[in-house]
């Protein structure tokens, strides 16, 4: 099978992204990233790996982009991307496991060994479950190994009635730690770290902080919004960003409508983010609330859109109930400079703190709650907004993301595999 490829652009070399050989010249560091994803589509991981190409191009980085046949290019200097093969024309790949991600994920192979056996790579950055064969294919080429670690494979397989039967737990489990155990350097989601090093003791681990800089929304978007989505402008808003998976806990957020409105009646709550083409369910009594008004549901939205929704918000919620990675959606949620309630879960404190966010129970009573509290008292919810914001403009900063994705990979460079 030929594997099509799309050169999309090219860049001279700049120092940080050299390296010097035995003789002394300096040698470019081509990377292979391999993400068993539909790219470019605005969703989580998609996003985050967007966002690390842009940072390895501004350091002069050549990049080797493979993925799935499913997505739209991005432009990049210095990135090419390659697209596995697509015999059964596959058009759309859900969040998620499906029969269509494994297919692809096992054409992503196919194509992963033709790159390594063309080319002359100095690191292999494998996402997700493209690690695993990576890691292998790697070590025959003598080729360091980033493993990035979006989210733990065991813990999102764990909804599923299959992964749960003995012994897939544990073979599940023992897989994580045979790559975790012998990836060069793992990168993981924030929130993740610490099961990492549970896991693996003694294997190198970082954590990604995303950069989020949504910046200044003119308040004319944010009302034109409002009056586009039928809001009272005078009404509070209580808004949600992301999927509508399970683990997000939005089946709580939806039960604890009834008493936001009851303490607060111009409470308007808005979830943003439903795919209906993909055939998720909305939770228990969203359909009704609907119909009062009280509840709006908006289809997913493109990432450029997401600003002005945040701005529009007099609070941002996420009710998340369990899942070690850290949600995208945080990072903007802070740069928002809106007060934020958020589940008190690991996941959440990894970043959040009582100083920027109302941290609360994975429970609808606990979720109203905190609700309440910020809308019946704004003052407090300035001060969480504010220092929300101030904590975006000192750590997630463009500039500082593109230092770390630098010392990343001159770190993973470091290594030699035996």
């Amino acid at each position: 099978m030929t594997l099509p490829s799309v050169m999309l652009s090219a860049s001279g070399e700049r120092s940080g992204a050299r390296r010097f050989t035995r003789s002394g010249e300096f040698a470019a560091r081509r990377i292979l990233a391999i993400a068993p994803q539909p790219f470019y589509q605005d969703r989580g991981t998609p996003i985050a790996l967007r966002q690390v190409l842009q940072a390895a191009s501004e350091l002069g980085y050549q990049v080797d982009l493979l993925t799935f046949p499913v997505g739209s290019d991005i432009h990049l200097p210095g990135l090419r991307t390659f697209r596995a093969g697509n015999p059964l024309a596959i058009r759309s790949v859900p969040i998620g496991l499906s029969i269509r991600k494994l297919l692809l994920d096992a054409s992503l192979v196919r194509a992963l060994r033709q790159r390594l056996s063309r080319e002359t790579y100095t690191c292999v950055h494998a996402l997700e479950e493209a690690a695993w064969p990576a890691l292998v294919l790697a070590r025959r080429h003598r080729i360091p190994l980033l493993y990035d670690m979006q989210s733990s494979l065991p813990e999102q397989l764990r909804k599923h009635a299959a992964a749960r039967v003995p012994p897939m737990p544990m073979l599940l489990r023992e897989a994580e730690r045979w790559l975790l155990g012998r990836a060069d350097l793992v990168v993981a989601s924030a929130g993740l770290g610490d099961r990492v090093r549970h896991t693996a003791p003694g294997t190198k681990v970082r954590e990604w902080h995303f950069p989020s800089t949504p910046g200044e929304v003119p308040t004319f978007e944010s009302l034109s919004l409002r009056r586009q989505l039928g809001l009272a402008q005078d009404a509070q808003v209580i808004l949600y960003s992301g999927t509508f998976e399970t683990y997000q806990g939005l089946d709580d957020l939806v039960a604890a409508i009834p008493a936001v409105v009851a303490a607060v009646p111009n409470a308007r709550f808005v979830l943003v983010g439903a795919d209906r083409a993909a055939g998720t369910p909305l939770p228990d009594g969203a359909a009704e609330l609907t119909r009062t008004g009280i509840l709006t549901v908006v289809e997913r939205q493109p990432r450029s859109s997401i600003p002005v929704y945040l701005a529009m918000a007099d609070v941002l919620v996420s009710p998340r109930a369990f899942g070690g990675n850290l949600p995208l959606k945080i990072f903007d949620y802070l740069a928002a400079g809106r007060p934020i309630v958020a589940t008190d879960i690991s996941t959440h404190r990894s970043v959040l703190t009582q100083d920027t966010a109302v941290l609360v129970q994975p429970t609808s009573a606990a979720l109203a709650k905190g609700i309440v509290s910020i809308l019946g008292g704004p003052t407090r919810g300035r001060e969480l907004g504010e220092a929300a914001r101030q904590y975006a403009f000192e750590h997630l900063g463009w500039s500082r993301f593109v230092r770390t994705v630098g010392e990343i990979y001159d770190d993973v460079h470091g290594h030699v595999p035996a």
